[in-house]
């Protein structure tokens, strides 16, 4: 068996090779360490709040004269008004489960169905 032997200086300094070329060991035999580029620290970079923006705008059968209306009368007011029809329409929805008696899942599957078709249509353009 052979021995194998180390000294302590491999522990503190680092293992020297002949593969590290001209920069590996210095004259004593211990490993230079390589120079390496400092850590820049930067600020986390922030994510864009994601906008609630209509895929179809601008699409779908209504969409110019949902566009038109919004122009005459203000974003605001025409805002108010759609609101009022979508909560409208959400209870026109919801009276309509009573009267099947269909639950409170199926009757958010179909104000979900509304949606889209709205969107399709031009309705929220």
């Amino acid at each position: 068996m052979a021995a194998v032997t180390m000294s302590a200086t491999a522990f503190r300094g680092g293992l020297s090779s002949s593969f590290l070329g001209d920069r590996g060991a210095g004259e004593d035999g211990h490993v230079l360490p390589a120079r390496t580029a400092p850590w820049i620290r930067t600020a986390k970079p922030t994510r864009a709040q994601p906008m609630m923006k209509n895929v179809n705008e601008g699409k779908g059968l209504f969409a110019p004269l949902v566009v038109f209306t919004r122009n005459i009368i203000g974003k605001k007011r025409f805002n108010q008004l759609r609101g009022k029809a979508i909560a409208l329409h959400s209870q026109v929805i919801t009276e309509f489960c009573k009267s099947i008696g269909a639950d409170g899942k199926q009757r958010q599957g179909l104000i979900r169905l509304a949606k889209k078709n709205g969107e399709r249509l031009g309705f929220l353009a």
